[in-house]
């Protein structure tokens, strides 16, 4: 019998909210869904059964944004107000791409090299994250005008290697597009879905994704136990891809032609890259291409073709060799090898793979389709319909605890795989310190003050010990359901106290968006503020142990030293409480340098006293 979910507060039938699956692709972007009567995963098709929307932007004069094949008639025209590759610009400053900024026929913004690049169209500028929002936008219209229905949640898929600025700008540009960002996931294991690998729970395999784009290279090994996939390793180049097959076709068009003047027109260099995509394509199934520009003859047969890709082909299985010995095992040991991207079509690249990995190449699913229909399968799991597998979670704010100062240690970094463990020892500031307090925050400010307090507690009974002498371990447990357990425990004497909490509790999307906010919007600021800090809990540790060192010693020392030094402490403690950085790190490096020698003159002294009398 079939459930049928009712809203108790009205008696209306609930209706399953949708969520779609969406490859946010260099080249061309996809939407997937289960299909409600098959339970299959199918990737939404306009009228005129085109599935791919190429990740293309126009801005017209007018103001006017187009997305998709609307936008790609104006790469000739327009190159300049024509905007593509996007992900290629996610989460990278100007330093990342200054190697690759003649491949843009538009302009990029190089006036900070260090923060993050925009893009400029007439008069406006543009991050890539408002950008790739523009075509998730495109995405999502064209999603709720397929299946009549609100599409407002969605899992976006990315390369396994983004890093996390890269992956936070994806989950931004679609809260930007108005999407609910459930899960970024990684495109290897979207891959592995659609493909229906670990539908059997009884099985292991080990599986390599080769996924050659149109402007990343992603290879991925994953073991799968039990439907839970770990990504043993992965490599890749974020700056190889089908459109680097492009190039090499237009630069040998160009250089045999004496075209070099001509390719520093934007519009003529377009026009080349388009033909040269065309030809990419036509050899994939016939040996020679022909087109007539300008009553010029270019032509490319399928050998001269293969001979100008062979470099970047052999890059590829270059980044298979290092996965391979990043995962630890060896190629035997690979169950099965998946192909997914538009540029594992080209034969040169199957016969490759094939012969690295000593076996067929699984190609069986269109590869252009493969990972958003993967998409699509994590989103109906997120949804609730899929009990067969486990999708670790993450943590989405840094967990730690305070210390000296008021500083927050971080011992879970947010977005860590859940369920999560790390630990980290600590030790006593006073002699004979017997209890210490634990406190637990939550956020990625500097300070605990701007952070969000989860939990205290208090651990007793540490033997009376010298300062620094005790060993207290603090431990973090991030369960699968979320819940975190404290743990701290004195080695010496086994003393041990925990406490339990759940992070998420009380805590919206909204705040969580915000603390993420305040940390990029403070960083420099909570930067500075940490290494005051610091050197401000440094500076009160030396004039403790100072003053402690010449109350025990005083008798040994002469007026003079006991003078100059408390000058010495007194001018510090001063710039604790109101100096820099740089004048409190002064300060003690003068402390230091006035009692360093007195304490060697009483530290050999006790020496040789120790050694009066005995043979060595």
């Amino acid at each position: 019998m079939a459930k049928i979910a009712i809203n108790i507060s009205t008696g209306s039938l609930q209706q399953q909210e949708m969520i779609v699956g969406i490859d946010l692709g260099t080249t061309n972007s996809l939407v997937a869904i289960i299909h409600p009567e098959t339970k299959k995963p199918v990737v939404l098709k306009e009228f005129d059964g085109n599935a791919l929307v190429p990740s293309i932007l126009h801005f017209s004069k007018s103001g006017e944004i187009t997305v998709g094949d609307e936008a790609k008639k104006f790469l000739i025209a327009e190159p300049e107000n024509t905007v593509f590759s996007v992900k290629r610009l996610m989460g990278k400053s100007y330093n990342d791409i200054r190697e690759h900024t003649g491949f843009f026929t538009y302009k990029i913004i190089d006036d900070n090299t260090e923060s993050l690049v925009k893009v400029q169209v007439g008069e406006k500028f543009y991050s890539p994250i408002e950008l790739s929002s523009f075509i998730l936008k495109e995405l999502k219209k064209r999603a709720e005008h397929i299946l009549k229905t609100p599409v407002t949640r969605t899992v976006i898929t990315v390369p396994a290697y983004f890093n996390d600025a890269q992956r936070q700008a994806t989950r931004d540009a679609g809260k930007l597009a108005g999407l609910d960002v459930m899960r970024i996931v990684n495109e290897p294991t979207a891959a592995s879905l659609a493909y229906g690998l670990g539908l059997n729970k009884e099985e292991e395999k080990t599986i390599a994704v080769y996924d050659l784009g149109g402007g990343t290279f992603d290879i991925s090994v994953l073991r799968i136990t039990g439907g839970v996939f770990d990504v043993l390793s992965t490599n890749g180049d974020t700056y190889l891809g089908g459109d680097d097959f492009d190039r090499a076709i237009s630069e040998y068009w160009i250089n045999a032609k004496g075209w070099n003047e001509k390719a520093t027109d934007d519009n003529f260099r377009q026009q080349i890259r388009l033909l040269a995509e065309e030809a990419k394509k036509h050899l994939s199934f016939n040996n020679t291409f022909s087109y007539q520009l300008n009553g010029e003859d270019l032509s490319l047969l399928k050998t001269e073709y293969e001979n100008l890709i062979r470099p970047l082909v052999e890059k590829t299985i270059a980044c298979c060799i290092n996965a391979v010995i990043d995962a630890g095992i060896k190629v035997a040991e690979i169950n099965e090898v998946v192909m997914v991207g538009g540029s594992t079509r080209v034969p040169l690249v199957i016969e490759s793979v094939s012969k690295f990995f000593k076996r067929k190449v699984n190609d069986t699913v269109n590869p252009d389709e493969v990972v958003a229909l993967g998409a699509a399968v994590q989103a109906d799991i997120l949804a609730g319909n899929n009990k067969d597998f486990l999708l670790l979670d993450i943590t989405p704010l840094s967990l730690g605890i305070e210390t000296m100062g008021g500083l927050m240690d971080v011992l879970i970094p947010r977005n860590s795989k859940v369920p999560s463990k790390a630990g980290r020892q600590y030790t006593t500031q006073k002699d004979g310190q017997s209890g210490m307090r634990i406190s637990v925050y939550q956020g990625e400010r500097d300070l605990v003050k701007d952070n969000r307090r989860l939990a205290e507690f208090n651990l007793t009974g540490i033997p009376a010990m010298p300062a620094g002498l005790p060993k207290v371990e603090v431990s973090f447990l991030v369960n699968a359901d979320g819940i975190l357990v404290v743990k701290a425990k004195e080695l010496r004497s086994g003393v041990e106290q925990s406490i339990e909490v759940k992070p998420q509790y009380g805590l919206t999307d909204a705040e969580v968006e915000q603390m993420l906010l305040d940390s990029i919007t403070h960083a420099k600021e909570d930067m500075q503020t940490r290494a005051l800090v610091e050197a401000q809990t440094e500076g009160k540790q030396i004039v403790d142990a100072t003053g402690l060192f010449i109350e025990k010693n005083k008798e040994y020392l002469l007026d003079e030293e006991i003078s100059i030094t408390q000058n010495a402490i007194s001018g510090l403690q001063t710039l604790i409480n109101s100096g820099t950085k740089d004048e409190i790190q002064g300060a003690i490096e003068k402390l230091n340098e006035i009692s360093r020698p007195y304490a060697e003159r009483l530290m050999n002294e006790a020496i040789g006293k120790a050694m009066k009398g005995k043979i060595i």
